[in-house]
């Protein structure tokens, strides 16, 4: 990382064509496969994941086929019920504060992955620490579940940075950058 740069802070989630990150229990299981998505070359941009509590208690951390995906990350969970002392893979923080964030783009490393979380990404959002939105649009309509970013939220101005057609999957990757100053 260049001195001066700070590390970008990217919600990178999979979404279904209306609007919602997990099914109605939770679930994900309906996001596609595609043998054009290498996940070892997705998570290698990252070593810090962002994340709430219900995405952290979900981690397959000890699955033997995606459990090593997480082995050399950093695993930031907010959190005001979970206890640091029973989870000492993780670092627990209670308290989302803009000093919080801004210490940890300033911290030597690669890009922070917000991973998972609608509640979360809009709590960053209102807070202005997202710096690009990835959104892998899945064609299935859920009908209800987890939404991409819960009401209310801020209106927020994007700028397509480009965008990607996963032909086997139907999978559609659009990559956005914020824009300051929000709408």
């Amino acid at each position: 990382m260049k001195e001066n740069q700070k590390r970008r802070i990217r919600y990178q989630v999979a979404c279904s064509l209306d609007g919602y990150i997990a099914g109605p229990n939770g679930e994900v299981n309906w996001i596609p496969d595609d043998p054009g998505i290498d996940f070892s070359v997705l998570f290698a941009q990252f070593d810090t994941l962002l994340m709430g509590r219900r995405t952290y208690e979900a981690l397959p951390l000890d699955d033997p086929t995606y459990g090593h995906l997480y082995a050399d990350k950093e695993l930031i969970v907010f959190s005001r019920t979970l206890r640091p002392e029973t989870h000492p893979r993780a670092t627990i923080v209670a308290e989302l504060t803009p000093t919080y964030l801004e210490q940890l783009r300033l911290q030597p490393g690669k890009d922070i992955w917000l991973f998972g979380g609608g509640e979360l990404f809009r709590s960053l959002l209102e807070l202005g620490f997202v710096d690009t939105v990835e959104l892998a649009v899945a064609p299935i309509l859920l009908g209800g579940g987890t939404p991409f970013l819960p009401s209310p939220a801020p209106r927020q101005r994007l700028k397509l940075l480009g965008q990607q057609l996963y032909a086997q999957s139907g999978i559609v990757l659009l990559n956005y950058a914020v824009m300051p100053g929000g709408a």
